[in-house]
Parts: structure tokens; C-alpha cells; sequence
């Protein structure tokens, strides 16, 4: 069996572009780096089929595990710059675990 994946899923509403795309993206990118962190899913191009929510932006990181994920979320580093992203944006954040395969 190998070790399942580990996800972070974001439903954003960026509230200040510049701040958000310039600040928090450049900081956050090299800490997602340390952590091997892939972006599966990074788009405006959100059609909601159900539920009557209106997500603007959706974000999916990959990690080679759940521990990586969280990890990175409660690392020093991004503990650091979270408050760009908090005082940029809104969000629903989910910290999710794969599939395991056998």
C-alpha cells in the first residue's frame, strides 16, 4: 500500500489583488517549495453545478502526504505571512488526505 497524498483545498475571494498576487504569492511560493507542494487546480473559471455558493477562486495543493500538509499550513514560515492572505483575501480552507493505494 503506499502512503495516501495530502491536500489543501481553498475556496478564495481575493478582496485586494495586489496585496494577495503580490505580497502573498511571492512570499508563499518559495515556502511551497520547501514543502514539495504542487498547485493541481489554480483558477478564476469557477462554475458552481450545486450547493447555490459563489466561490470566485479555487486553489488545490498536492503534498506527498497529509503530515507534509499540514506541515506547511502550521509552519513558522507560512504562520508568518498568513495575515497578507487573511487581510487580502476571504476563504474556506479544507485540509483534505488521498486516497490510499494499494
Amino acid at each position: 500500500m503506499s502512503t495516501p497524498k495530502g491536500y489543501i483545498y481553498a475556496e478564495l475571494d481575493v478582496t485586494d489583488p495586489t496585496t494577495f498576487y503580490e505580497e502573498y504569492m511571492s512570499a508563499v511560493r518559495p515556502i511551497l517549495a520547501d514543502y514539495d507542494a504542487r498547485f493541481l487546480i489554480a483558477t478564476n473559471d469557477v462554475k458552481v453545478i450545486e450547493g447555490g455558493r459563489d466561490v470566485k477562486r479555487i486553489i488545490l495543493l498536492e503534498f506527498d502526504s497529509p503530515e507534509t500538509a499540514h506541515a506547511f499550513f502550521y509552519s513558522k514560515a507560512y504562520q508568518d505571512i498568513l495575515d497578507l492572505r487573511l487581510k487580502s483575501s476571504s476563504a474556506h480552507l479544507y485540509h483534505l488526505d488521498g486516497v490510499t493505494k494499494e
